[in-house]
């Protein structure tokens, strides 16, 4: 398929975007040109983004992802409008509204993305203040694939180690090759996806999705000191637990810790609560996936479509 083909395939979608050239932010078509090629995201990954669903129009979980992207973007001492939340807010809702995706039913995809900016001048520490350049897109969500519910994924280690002691861990930053290598490294082994491990082999989380563990009346995830990005699905689960009868517990566990448990899953804002049957080859637990697995993806999905009884 050609790249000529593959835009027009964009064609009737938009892109929110304030460069900190226009006034404040305005729609695009979505195969329109949109970030200058002196852009620092574009130039060096100098950028942050949350990924964030939208049901009905409705954000879930916007003013967590909001505060993360500040967290993300202070650390990097990426400079953000203070009425950000009030931004994003307005900046999805007209796009939402330019692709049909705020009906009631739809169910939208969204990524916010900050970089730093554009700055003409060439190296590493940014030579002078400039706007952060703010890009929003949507996406209609896809439906998980049949088999990954029925049949759960199959998870590999990725030679890829995460180190703990480094600042960036947590921050949810544009420079993904780690991760991409780690996607590369499945697809190559025939699995659906990798697992991260830390520099002194505790499990970490996938490439894009926090991991669980039930063993028992336990619900175990690797713990924040195991170089990983704290997810809000993650924070939600946790919450949940308690709720419906299980212990929940942030813990600094093994690869034989997800072999031994009794069913595992992984979960993000977007895929929802995914189940994991296999981990190197072999199965977890009865290689199936689990009830507890099945409850948790059902209540948060009943939770992103806004029912409370």
């Amino acid at each position: 398929m050609s790249r000529r083909v593959r835009l027009a395939e964009l064609a009737g979608r938009h892109v929110w975007l304030d460069d900190g050239l226009g006034d404040a932010g305005r729609l695009l078509p979505a195969d329109a040109p949109h970030v200058s090629g002196f852009d620092r995201g574009f130039q060096l990954g100098d950028a942050v983004f949350e990924t964030m669903r939208a049901r009905g129009g409705r954000i879930v979980e916007l003013a967590e992802h909001v505060a993360r992207l500040r967290r993300s973007a202070g650390d990097l001492e990426i400079g953000l409008p203070d009425e950000l939340e009030r931004r994003i807010s307005t900046a999805v809702a007209a796009l939402l509204a330019a692709d049909h995706l705020d009906s009631r039913d739809a169910d939208a995809a969204i990524r916010i993305t900050v970089s730093r900016g554009i700055a003409v001048a060439r190296g590493l520490l940014p030579a002078e203040a400039v706007p952060p350049t703010i890009l929003v897109q949507a996406w209609p969500v896809q439906p998980a694939p049949a088999a990954h519910l029925e049949r759960g994924l199959h998870l590999v280690a990725s030679s890829v180690r995460r180190d703990p002691e480094s600042p960036l861990a947590a921050l949810k930053t544009t420079s993904r090759a780690d991760y991409v290598y780690a996607r590369l490294e499945a697809r190559r082994a025939g699995a659906d996806d990798a697992i991260f491990l830390t520099l002194d082999g505790h499990l970490s989380e996938a490439t894009s999705a926090n991991l669980f563990l039930v063993r028992g009346s336990r619900l175990e995830t690797p713990h924040l000191g195991c170089a990983i990005l704290p997810g809000t699905t993650r924070s939600w689960i946790l919450g949940w637990a308690g709720g419906v009868g299980l212990e929940p517990a942030e813990e600094f566990l093994t690869t034989r810790d997800l072999a031994e448990a009794d069913e595992a899953f992984v979960c993000s804002s977007v895929a929802g609560i995914l189940p994991v049957t296999r981990f190197e080859g072999r199965p977890i637990g009865s290689g199936e996936p689990g009830r507890w697995t099945g409850r948790a993806r059902r209540d948060r999905d009943a939770f992103i479509r806004g029912d409370r009884g």
